[in-house]
């Protein structure tokens, strides 16, 4: 059984399920408003796919490369002064410092994106498993706020599989162990019998009761039992 809330406060925006239905990992079952959020994104997500200042600074190392080449030869043979060359040396230099420059701004708008992106993914809720909604604490138009006495939005539970606590008596210990299958027979459906495994013994018996906890996981793919019911177990030496 899980509460889901958001990392980050803010107005809900969407509730996509209601208490009793199914869920599956990953699926989308709330939102925070993100308008901000996303155009911030978007926005990241434009400036790290421009090319044009990379462009411009290439274009530039070009005709720079040139224009050095002309007048290093001409400054070679005399006919031009050496501090016209070294003024053509120092503009190709700021070229490429520029080109330099443009790719590290295009690197850090895509890593601003990530950023961006992984800001916009906080206000979305996820199922974190398999289960059903147990109950909605929230609804659209309420400001969400982490750590708030209303600090979730959807309760869930995980019911495959199914985990059966069993109450057994300090004589049966040894008597179980982690892998033995067991029958596990609930009480909504006392004429049907389903297959189990012990997962976990306890290894501290209860010294007033006298009694220690066995743990069993039922498998229920089908979801067709529901939690919280008795049942009754028998353990298959």
């Amino acid at each position: 059984m899980v509460e889901l809330g958001a990392p980050v406060s803010g107005l809900i925006d969407k509730v996509l399920v209601k208490r009793g239905d199914r869920v599956s990992r990953g699926e989308v079952l709330a939102s925070l408003d993100s308008h901000a959020e996303q155009a911030a994104a978007d926005l990241a997500h434009y400036k790290s796919q421009l090319v044009g200042p990379a462009q411009l600074a290439q274009s530039k190392i070009e005709f720079s490369q040139r224009k050095f080449d002309r007048r290093r030869d001409m400054a070679a043979e005399k006919l031009m002064s050496r501090q016209d060359s070294d003024d053509a040396e120092s503009e190709l230099k700021q070229a490429q410092a520029e080109l330099v420059t443009a790719k590290e701004n295009r690197e850090e708008a895509r890593l601003e994106y990530v950023q961006q992106s992984a800001q916009l993914n906080l206000r979305t809720l996820r199922s974190p498993f398999d289960g059903v909604v147990v109950d909605q604490m929230m609804w659209p138009g309420e400001i969400f706020e982490p750590g708030a006495t209303k600090h979730a939005i959807l309760k869930l539970a995980q019911i495959n599989p199914l985990h059966v606590r069993v109450v057994m008596p300090m004589r049966a210990f040894g008597d179980a162990a982690p892998g033995m299958s067991a029958t596990i027979v609930p009480e909504v459906l006392p004429n049907q019998h389903y297959a189990a495994k012990v997962t976990s013994v306890d290894r501290i018996i209860d010294a007033a009761s006298g009694t220690f906890v066995v743990f069993i996981d039922l498998p229920n793919p089908k979801f067709d039992l529901p939690s919280g019911v008795k049942c009754k177990a028998t353990l298959n030496k």
